[in-house]
């Protein structure tokens, strides 16, 4: 099977290259360290003598966020760190956080043959790690060869790989048999695994590691001030559109102009997950006449109904003016979902649509507990925020659950450092370092 998958991988990448590279440009960042991808890591030091070097892979923003306790506790293990990340986001992320943290931060390499060896020979890791969805074959192939353990933590499977994975059982086992230890996000992914056949004394239950997120709180004077850099007057509640997608944004103005007709006054914050789509979010607000800001522009002239914060690695501090959350890719037709975790964090009221796919129990366990409401479509959505801006006293009940919810939740890190170091403990063992 991996043969195979070696022979089809470089005429899918022929056929799918016009629309990854379009991607990037729209994104930009790309073209520095573009040798990354086919595994050329230069200035790399070699390993220490004695100092056990780990690989780890995180795809973006969210899983770089999440993984900062870690990167901390390996540093104060003297464990050298190696990082990589996909997206540019990511990488300019990592860069302003982590580079005291590791020994260096690149792109992940393409999962080909010859590029992937290339990376594993330069890096020369004693152990891997893999965040979330990210089961390599080549990367997991190179890996098990050379005998060097694997991790994959705060795994997960969204619905659209279960199934198809369901279907494929040849193709299940290729993304599976190079991990050594498996660390589930949920009880679901742990149970979704074991049926795909991962050897359950290869699954540790560890929990979701964005459950331990530790959000710096803005001071009141911090908060005023990216209020009026934004546009957004202090004497309005602020709903948030966090995290967007397509057809969203709409939905969300929708909601914004009925309680701006009917009171109380309320400002829209919106942050969509993707930045490039600044103009199509422009063009529906020009549409609408309404008086907008975008963040990228530097600081507003004056004070605005909507604001687009259209940046990246910013969505924790703009949570923290909101009044009311949305969570975004929820609404049909989007199905996935966005984190709600930051916003339960900071005890936000939490509204979402049914399409909470990758974070359903989550979202669930939110729903039952009082923390969030789940609404149907966007019209409900424009009825169920009028509802709770005209309501302090259920806001507050919403914030009250979340915060109960997540400090409920919380230890995925210390059981998550606990298999990383048992690990790292065989490698000295093995006289690997």
């Amino acid at each position: 099977m991996l043969w195979l998958y070696r022979l089809f991988f470089i005429p899918a990448l022929v056929v799918l290259a016009p629309r990854y590279l379009l991607r990037m440009r729209r994104r930009g960042g790309y073209r520095e360290n573009f040798g990354h991808r086919f595994g050329n890591y230069r200035g790399l030091p070699a390993p220490r003598p004695g100092v056990p070097r780990v690989w780890l892979q995180a795809v973006s923003v969210g899983e770089l966020l999440a993984i900062g306790p870690i990167l901390q506790a390996l540093q104060r293990d003297k464990i050298e760190v190696f990082l990589t990340t996909t997206t540019s986001t990511g990488f300019r992320l990592a860069q302003e956080h982590y580079r005291d943290l590791t020994v260096g931060i690149g792109y992940f390499p393409l999962d080909w043959w010859p590029f992937s060896a290339r990376a594993w020979r330069r890096i020369a890791a004693d152990l891997a790690i893999i965040t979330e969805g990210e089961r390599w074959p080549e990367h997991l192939a190179q890996a098990r060869r050379r005998g060097v353990p694997l991790l994959c933590i705060n795994a997960r499977l969204s619905d659209r790989s279960y199934r198809r994975l369901r279907r494929f059982p040849a193709a299940a086992g290729m993304m599976l048999d190079g991990i050594t230890r498996l660390l589930p996000g949920s009880a679901q992914d742990e149970t979704r695994f074991a049926e795909l056949g991962m050897p359950r004394n290869r699954i540790i239950a560890t929990g979701n590691l964005k459950l331990d997120v530790q959000i710096p709180r803005l001071t009141d004077a911090a908060r005023d001030a990216l209020r009026q850099a934004l546009g957004l007057p202090a004497d309005r509640l602020v709903l948030l559109g966090s995290s967007t997608w397509p057809g969203e944004e709409a939905a969300l103005l929708a909601a914004w102009q009925r309680v701006h007709e009917r009171g109380p006054g309320c400002s829209l914050l919106i942050v969509p997950r993707h930045a490039e789509r600044r103009e199509e979010i422009a063009q529906l607000l020009q549409q609408a006449r309404v008086r907008c800001h975008f963040r990228s522009r530097g600081t507003a002239a004056a004070e605005v109904d909507v604001a687009v914060a259209d940046t990246t690695g910013e969505l924790r501090q703009l949570t923290q003016l909101a009044d009311l959350v949305f969570v975004g890719k929820s609404l049909p037709p989007h199905t996935g979902g966005q984190t709600p975790v930051e916003a339960a964090a900071l005890e936000k009221p939490i509204l979402f649509g049914p399409g909470m796919g990758n974070f359903r129990e989550i979202a669930q366990d939110l729903v039952s507990r009082g923390a969030a409401h789940e609404i149907a479509d966007a019209k409900a959505l424009v009825e169920d925020v009028e509802v709770l801006l005209r309501d302090p006293v259920r806001r507050a009940a919403l914030a009250a659950a979340a915060g109960r919810w997540r400090r409920d939740n919380v230890g995925a890190v210390a059981r998550t450092l606990d298999v990383i170091r048992l690990e790292l403990a065989a490698v000295r063992m093995a006289g690997r370092r």
